[in-house]
């Protein structure tokens, strides 16, 4: 997942699920202010979530499932009201 997506700051909607992605998780995309629903599902995703997703204030809906991520959700996410799928 390119870290260059955190600059698009007034996306609402990244999809990228059942692509066979690999790697981490781009902490960047905590920068992307206006994003709703991020949909990273049925990759190939290592590493830890970043905690900079929590500063994302209108997420509603995070979809990580079927990927190989590892820890535990990051609290900050959980200040947000935040759909864990």
């Amino acid at each position: 997942i390119p870290s260059e997506l955190g600059k698009l700051k007034a996306l609402e909607y990244l999809s990228m699920y059942e692509n066979e992605l690999s790697g981490a998780v781009p902490s960047e995309l905590g920068n992307i202010q206006a994003l709703e629903t991020l949909s990273l599902y049925q990759n190939q995703l290592t590493g830890m979530v970043p905690s900079e997703l929590g500063k994302l204030q209108y997420l509603e809906t995070l979809s990580l499932h079927q990927n190989q991520l590892t820890g535990a959700v990051p609290s900050e996410l959980g200040n947000l009201g935040v759909n864990l799928l």
